[in-house]
Parts: C-alpha cells; sequence; structure tokens
C-alpha cells in the first residue's frame, strides 16, 4: 500500500494555486501534508532543498517532535494536499505500520541529504 493510496478521496484535502505559501520557516507545525496532487517546493532562507511531488510527504519533522517549522513549502503547481493531523498519524501509524515506516525513510533520506550539503 502507498501513502498515497491512503489519501485518495480523502474529504478534507486543501488546494493551493501555483506560488502560494503553504507554511513558513519558524510557523508552528501542526500538521504535515500529502501531496495528492502538483508539486511543492521546500525551501530554507530562499535556497531549495527540495521539490516533493505526488504521494510525497512533508512538514513530517514539526508534526512530530512539535518544533517550528524547519522549511518554507511553497506551491509549484496547483496542488491538492491532504493535511495529516497528530491525531490522524497515530491512527495511520495503528492500522497501517508501513506508513509508519514510509515516514521514517523519508526523513532518514532528508537527513542525508542535509549531510551532504554541510
Amino acid at each position: 500500500m502507498t501513502t498515497l493510496s491512503l489519501f485518495r478521496g480523502a474529504a478534507d484535502t486543501k488546494s493551493f494555486a501555483p506560488g502560494e505559501t503553504i507554511f513558513v520557516e519558524g510557523d508552528e507545525g501542526g500538521v504535515m501534508y500529502v501531496v495528492v496532487e502538483g508539486s511543492v517546493r521546500l525551501s530554507v532562507t530562499g535556497r531549495t532543498l527540495e521539490k516533493v511531488g505526488q504521494g510525497s510527504v512533508f512538514g513530517e519533522m514539526a508534526l512530530i517532535d512539535a518544533s517550528p517549522r524547519s522549511a518554507t513549502a511553497t506551491a509549484l503547481t496547483a496542488c491538492t494536499l491532504a493535511p495529516v493531523t497528530a491525531q490522524r498519524f497515530k491512527e495511520l501509524v495503528r492500522e497501517s505500520p508501513d506508513f509508519a515506516l514510509e515516514i521514517m525513510r523519508v526523513m532518514a533520506a532528508r537527513l542525508r541529504s542535509m549531510d551532504r550539503r554541510l
């Protein structure tokens, strides 16, 4: 089961226009997002870290450790995003352990990528 399949047809999706800011570095991070459609740019102090597309997740670190956002997320294209609150995250981990593993893989890849940049 893919992450995207868990969110297809979700009723609580949010739409963003190209160029619209989803969240800003330093904001409180109460939700993470799954990209249902479109693509999003993740940046720190204006420098692009990553571009994520359909099926990708972002905002997971702030959700998991309740810290401020470490990056800014901006819609590159028209996007549909599924927000995942802490409560929903816990439910998903219980219902689909593979979801938790996927989030850990994403976090590990992002940390490795940051290490290479230093």
